[in-house]
C-alpha cells in the first residue's frame, strides 16, 4: 500500500502558520487530482488546497479553527497506484485565494447570514427570513440542506409552536476571528476620542441630484462618499496628522502626502476595507468609479491584496441604516475614522426662520496619543465647511 502525506507548505505569504477553516473531504471520501481538499486562512487570505494525487483519504489532521505550523501533515491519502514521489508537497501556487484583510468599524447589528446566491435565492422564493435558518456549514454559513432541515421542522401555519430553551454554540473561526482579534487589538491599544457634529447636506443633495441626472451612460451613480473623500483630500494638506499611520512600537508617527481611503464594505465573508489609492489625483467621478470597482472586487471575492492593504485613513458608512451616531473603531495603525450617519429631513432654524433642511450627523474617531481633541474638532469644523457649501469642493486651494 502506498501512502502520501501532504504537508503544509509556505503559500507565498511567509507566515509560519495558517488556521483550517473548512475542510471538504472526510476519511474514506475517495478523491482525484485537483480535488478541493481543505481551505487554510492566513493573515492575508484564504486559500483552497487541492490534491495533487488519487486514491482514498485515509486520515486529515487539524479541527476547524485549528492554527497548523508549516511543514505540518495535513492529510493522509492511499494511492491508486504505487507512487515513490516525496510525501512533501512542493510550494505552489494556490488553486484559489480569497483576500481576507478586514477592519474593524462601526458596529453592525444584524448581519446578513452567510450564504451562497442561490441559496439566498431559494430562501427568499420561500420566504424564509435567513436569519432564522441555523447554519452547519463553514463559520455558519447556511446551505441548501439547512434550507431543507428548517422546512421539515417548521411549524404549519396557525399552529402555536412549543417554547424553544435551545441554545446554538457557533465557533468563532477564519475571516470572523481574524475580524475579532483586530478589533480587540484597536480598542487596547488605542485610546479612542469620538466627536459627532451636525452636517446641512441640504446644497450637496441638490447638487448630487443635478449631477446623476445628467451624468454620463459611462459614469456611475454618485453616492455621498465620493465627495467625503473629496474633502479629505482638501484637507489633508491642512491637516497632515489626520492622514497619518502610527507606528506605536516605534513610537513614530508617519504622515502621508498620498491619500489613499479605506472604505468599510459589508461583505458575506464579513468586514473587509477595500482601498481607493491616491484619492488625492482622482476627480469626483473617478473616486465614484474606483469606490465602486474595489468594494465590488471586495464583495465578490475577487479583490487583491493590494487593493485590501495600505489605506491611511478610512471612511465607513452603513447607509440608511447609519442611526443618529456612532462611535466607529479606527482601522489600526490609522489614527482617524470618519463615519457619516443617515440622511433625514429635520427643523432647523436658519436666518431666525425655522426650515426644513436635509441634516446628517457625522460621527469619528481620532486616536488621543497622537490628535488633541482641539485638532479633532477643528478638522470636522473644516470638513463640515466644505460639504454644506459644496462648492468649495472643487476650488483649486481648500479655504484657510
Amino acid at each position: 500500500m502506498a501512502l502520501f502525506s501532504f504537508r503544509l507548505h509556505d503559500i507565498g505569504e511567509g507566515v509560519a502558520e495558517a488556521e483550517v477553516v473548512a475542510w471538504h473531504v472526510k476519511v474514506g471520501d475517495r478523491v482525484d487530482e485537483e480535488t478541493p481538499m481543505v481551505d487554510v486562512m492566513t493573515d492575508k487570505a484564504t486559500v483552497e488546497l487541492a490534491s495533487p494525487v488519487a486514491g482514498v483519504v485515509i486520515a486529515t489532521h487539524g479541527e476547524i479553527g485549528q492554527s497548523v505550523a508549516v511543514g505540518s501533515t495535513l492529510y493522509e491519502i492511499e494511492l491508486d497506484q504505487e507512487d515513490t514521489g516525496a510525501s512533501v508537497v512542493p510550494p505552489e501556487k494556490p488553486k484559489a485565494e480569497v483576500p481576507a484583510t478586514p477592519v474593524p468599524v462601526a458596529p453592525v447589528s444584524g448581519d446578513a447570514p452567510l450564504a451562497a446566491p442561490a441559496t439566498r435565492a431559494r430562501a427568499k422564493e420561500l420566504g424564509i427570513p435567513l436569519h432564522l435558518v441555523p447554519g452547519t456549514g463553514p463559520e455558519g454559513r447556511v446551505t441548501a440542506d439547512d434550507l431543507d432541515a428548517y422546512l421539515a421542522r417548521k411549524p404549519a401555519a396557525n399552529v402555536i409552536s412549543e417554547p424553544s430553551d435551545g441554545v446554538t454554540e457557533t465557533k468563532i473561526i477564519g475571516l470572523r476571528r481574524k475580524i475579532a482579534e483586530r478589533m480587540q487589538e484597536s480598542t487596547r491599544r488605542i485610546p479612542h476620542f469620538s466627536y459627532v457634529e451636525e452636517f446641512d447636506l441640504t446644497e450637496l443633495e441638490s447638487l448630487r441630484g443635478e449631477l446623476n441626472a445628467n451624468r454620463g451612460a459611462d459614469q456611475p451613480k454618485l453616492s455621498l462618499l465620493p465627495f467625503f473623500m473629496r474633502g479629505l483630500v482638501k484637507l489633508v494638506p491642512r491637516f497632515p496628522q489626520i492622514n497619518s499611520l502610527y507606528d506605536d512600537d516605534a513610537e513614530v508617527l508617519r504622515s502621508y502626502q498620498a491619500v489613499h481611503i479605506g472604505i468599510a464594505t459589508q461583505t458575506e465573508s464579513g468586514l473587509m476595507v477595500p482601498v481607493v489609492r491616491h484619492a488625492e489625483n482622482r476627480d469626483l467621478w473617478d473616486c465614484a468609479e474606483e469606490l465602486a470597482r474595489v468594494t465590488s472586487a471586495a464583495r465578490f471575492g475577487s479583490a487583491t491584496r493590494e487593493e485590501l492593504t495600505g489605506s491611511t485613513i478610512t471612511l465607513t458608512s452603513l447607509g440608511a441604516l447609519g442611526g443618529i451616531a456612532a462611535t466607529p473603531v479606527i482601522n489600526r495603525p490609522e489614527v482617524a475614522i470618519i463615519a457619516p450617519n443617515k440622511l433625514a429631513p429635520r427643523p432647523v432654524v436658519v436666518n431666525g426662520q425655522i426650515a426644513v433642511r436635509t441634516i446628517m450627523n457625522l460621527s469619528s474617531s481620532f486616536d488621543h496619543r497622537t490628535i488633541d481633541g482641539h485638532q479633532a474638532a477643528r478638522f470636522v469644523q473644516a470638513l463640515k465647511q466644505l460639504i454644506e457649501h459644496p462648492s468649495l469642493l472643487f476650488l483649486e486651494r481648500p479655504r484657510k
